[in-house]
């Protein structure tokens, strides 16, 4: 079957070499039973590579599964992969075929590949070298032959570099790569592709075809469109829905398409989500900072207010002294600090100074800057949100304000026990 053949069956629009040479690579892996790692962006379709090799091969008459790893949970997807035997966890009431078992002799399209977990990742690796594996709670090993393909749109070098993807398991499963390229590198075929789905969503919902100008197909062709085809077929949905007029120009066109920075500054998905979790934590440290620093200052400039002897109770004491140990700049002279034996200690009058201290202290991101091991704060955050959470990391990722995720992957990097 030849390529425009292969476009035809699976109804894929577009004619740019980097589609075309993805297609034909594609084609020409089909009837072998090598791996294949599918690499793009979100939303660039990757899915229909694994349905063009499964039906070009000789395993196109078994079982084509496709698994999303992303969405399954860490805790049960080497069940859903491998399958359970009764009794092996809370809930098996009976034994399970995995999917690996289910798809003997076809293919199996494991999408989002980069999340596995580490240990899945092994059982992963040992099913491509030698097609054994073995059922949770069981030790009986099991025979599979199935044609793995993978897609992921992370950069798979640095998941590697970091210890979040094993190396052996990604050239195991990178025998043959196939790349497809963002919707912003396809020149022409974003008018092409505007038109299908228009002429998709007049027949579905019974209206005239919405046209663009020729002002509006420029503006589609320089927009960068991040969310890939994905983002384009939505935002022909939405005009064909709500529009009166059936052609469009760029004005109004404008008004559908999300802001974005300009292309030079974008980053991939997974560097920006990773950037912006990592100071969604660093910013919630600073303002608990903030808060802390700004009730010591108060808490001073009462103490100095009540003359020569004041009381001050052993939490007020441990505030001060933690922040002292948090920002490693003394606020106040830890010598002068009396160990809280009492409800209440006394603390000598000299401490006039320390309204100046806590003032020149008092601007939070020059003291970071300056002190503190953000690191290390990052990982006494998570560590106390878990603690106060007995373990839960939903609950703990929630008061974090970042992802569950991002949270499980802080802890392996930290080496923080649950």
């Amino acid at each position: 079957m030849n390529l425009q053949q292969v476009k035809q069956r699976f109804e894929i629009i577009g004619n740019s070499p980097q589609l075309n040479r993805a297609l034909e690579v594609a084609i020409q892996v089909a009837p072998t039973d090598i791996s294949v790692l599918v690499t793009g962006e979100s939303g660039t379709g990757k899915e229909i590579i694994p349905q063009v090799i499964h039906n070009l091969s000789t395993r196109k008459h078994k079982q084509y599964i496709a698994v999303n790893c992303g969405a399954i949970p860490e805790g049960t997807i080497d069940s859903e992969l491998f399958g359970h035997e009764k009794g092996s966890f809370t809930g098996a009431v009976g034994h399970r075929q995995g999917y690996f078992e289910v798809a003997d002799g076809g293919t199996i399209f494991l999408d989002e590949v980069a999340e596995l977990p580490m240990q899945t990742q092994v059982r992963l690796l040992r099913v491509l070298e030698t097609g054994e594996f073995m059922r949770v709670g069981s030790s009986k090993m099991y025979k599979t032959n199935v044609r793995v393909v993978a897609a992921t749109n992370e950069n798979m070098q640095k998941a590697v570099a970091s210890g979040k993807f094993r190396e052996d398991l990604y050239y195991r499963l990178s025998t043959v790569p196939i790349s497809l390229p963002p919707l912003r590198e396809r020149g022409d075929d974003i008018h092409l592709l505007f038109r299908k789905f228009a002429s998709d969503f007049s027949e579905k919902y019974r209206m005239p075809t919405v046209r663009l100008t020729m002002d509006a197909v420029a503006l589609i062709n320089h927009y960068q469109w991040p969310g890939n085809i994905r983002q384009l077929r939505n935002v022909v949905e939405q005009i064909s829905i709500i529009e009166t007029e059936r052609e469009l120009d760029a004005a109004t066109l404008q008004q559908y398409l999300t802001p974005i920075q300009p292309k030079s500054t974008m980053l991939s998905t997974t560097e920006s989500m990773d950037s912006i979790n990592e100071r969604e934590l660093m910013y919630k440290f600073l303002f608990d900072m903030k808060k802390d620093l700004t009730e010591l200052k108060k808490l001073v400039v009462e103490i100095i207010n009540k003359g020569d002897k004041f009381a001050v109770s052993g939490e007020q004491v441990e505030l001060i002294n933690r922040l002292y140990n948090d920002i490693e700049a003394p606020l106040l002279e830890p010598t002068k600090l009396i160990a809280p034996t009492t409800p209440d200690v006394l603390l000598p009058q000299d401490m006039m100074d320390a309204t100046q201290q806590v003032d020149d202290a008092y601007e939070v991101h020059e003291v970071v800057e300056e002190s503190l091991s953000l690191e290390d704060q990052e990982k006494d955050l998570i560590k106390k949100a878990l603690e106060k959470h007995r373990g839960r990391r939903k609950n703990a990722a929630q008061e974090l304000g970042i992802s569950e995720r991002t949270l499980y992957r802080k802890i392996k990097e930290y080496n923080l026990s649950e």
